[in-house]
């Protein structure tokens, strides 16, 4: 196997300390097959995409990389920036580093995808053969699942789940609160995006509040009765935010049920919100792309062979990321990293007419719900039953009531993990 993410079959799984160190996939040289470089395509270029080109590029494919945006603006701690306590420029890469890489970084929006004849369209007019295709479209948000919550809507009450414009203009609405003012944050039901990030949110925008408009209120409506790490959010509300962090959750009546951006009113089914501030996180589903090709059923998401990530659907065509039905895996940056590198290797076996062998992959989320005060969740996934599964005994959360130390060394972990997966993506 030349993607390993545990060793060997048959060999423990990771340790919790492991996990947490941010251990990375070893991935050791494949040979191309003979003669004529098999053609992949690859559509997206996140954390998924641009990590996937990369290993095939190194593998022997020739790689197309298809990506509409300049640079990638990341997710993973744009929450600091919304709180003050970064800037954008920290969040946002360039893409000179996969130029660099040994594949063709082609700036350009997929628009369709013929998987008869294995060829991607472009928006320009041109179109694109390949072998094997791999989509890593992300998210696309549903303006259709809360009523008054429009693509218009998000310039008064931004959804900052994009990262980019949207997380600087969350950020300044902040910064320009009223002294005492209401700041209104919704959490949506599963599945979607980063599990943890509206409560990392809903945490860093308590923190500003705190300690820079100590007379306002933040109220984190919730979809949800239970989230990821929520003992140990829980735990730091109580400690740092008791007057000022307000969660009701969905038996409470935090299903949000509209809103109204012109009057600045959150509405659920038994109040209604008057907010200074609203960042309202809608449903989600698989990106435009893999919806036209097919891959993405009646929930939106894209339903996937756990160990090479094909699609379950459409033949050929291989799914990763936030995009993917991933079982117990979340949608995570960190997922996206390590199913790219499970998929390119599994795309070099077909091509070269290799099985696949079955993986196991990592993931490790890391929130901040104060500087220097870091909480994680890690796992480990196999194959089972047609989904990604947890592994048995691998994995688990920092403890509850540890000490301000081991949660500072948690929060500079988290750092070094984000300067390792951003330059293993991007270069």
């Amino acid at each position: 196997m030349c993607v390993t993410l545990s060793g060997p079959a048959g060999t423990p799984a990771p340790t919790r300390r492991a996990l947490i160190g941010g251990a990375a996939a070893t991935v050791l040289a494949c040979p191309a097959r003979a003669g004529t470089a098999p053609r992949v395509v690859v559509v997206g270029a996140g954390f998924g995409g641009a990590t996937a080109a990369r290993y095939l590029a190194r593998g022997g494919a020739a790689v197309s990389l298809v990506e509409a945006s300049p640079t990638y603006v990341a997710c993973p701690f744009s929450n600091e920036v919304v709180a003050g306590l970064r800037g954008i420029e920290a969040q946002t890469f360039g893409y000179d580093g996969l130029g660099r890489a040994g594949l063709t970084l082609l700036r350009a929006t997929a628009s369709a995808v013929d998987p008869d004849a294995r060829r991607v369209s472009l928006a320009d007019g041109a179109s694109l053969p390949y072998d094997r295709l791999i989509l890593s479209p992300g998210i696309d948000l549903r303006f259709d699942a809360v009523p008054g919550y429009d693509a218009q809507a998000v310039t008064a009450m931004p959804h900052a789940w994009k990262a980019g414009a949207q997380t600087v203009l969350l950020a300044r609405q902040l910064a320009a609160l009223p002294e005492g003012g209401t700041v209104v944050l919704s959490a949506p039901a599963n599945p979607y995006r980063c599990p943890p990030g509206p409560y990392e949110r809903a945490s860093l925008i308590a923190h500003f509040l705190k300690t820079r408009k100590p007379r306002a209120k933040l109220i984190l409506l919730d979809a949800k009765d239970t989230f990821s790490k929520q003992k140990l959010f829980e735990e730091a509300w109580a400690t740092l935010y008791p007057d000022v962090l307000e969660h009701v959750p969905l038996s409470s009546g935090g299903q949000v049920t509209a809103v109204d951006p012109a009057a600045m009113v959150v509405r659920t089914d038994f109040a209604e919100y008057k907010a200074d501030v609203a960042c309202i996180i809608p449903p989600q589903r698989a990106g435009r792309i893999a919806v036209l090709a097919g891959c993405a059923d009646r929930s939106g998401w894209c339903p996937i062979d756990p160990v090479t990530f094909e699609s379950q659907r459409v033949a050929g065509i291989h799914v990763i990321g936030d995009a993917a039905v991933a079982g117990a895996m979340p949608k995570s940056a960190f997922s996206a990293n390590a199913q790219g590198k499970v998929c390119a290797q599994a795309v070099l076996d077909l091509l070269a007419g290799r099985a696949p062998q079955t993986p196991k992959l990592i993931n490790t989320c890391y929130s901040l719900v104060a500087p220097g005060y870091g909480i994680s969740i890690a796992g480990v996934f196999h194959p089972a039953n047609g989904l990604l599964a947890d592994v048995p005994g691998a994995g688990g959360t920092s403890p509850l009531g540890a000490p301000a130390a081991q949660r500072a060394q948690e929060a500079a972990q988290g750092e070094d993990w984000y300067r390792t997966i951003t330059r293993d993506a991007f270069g």
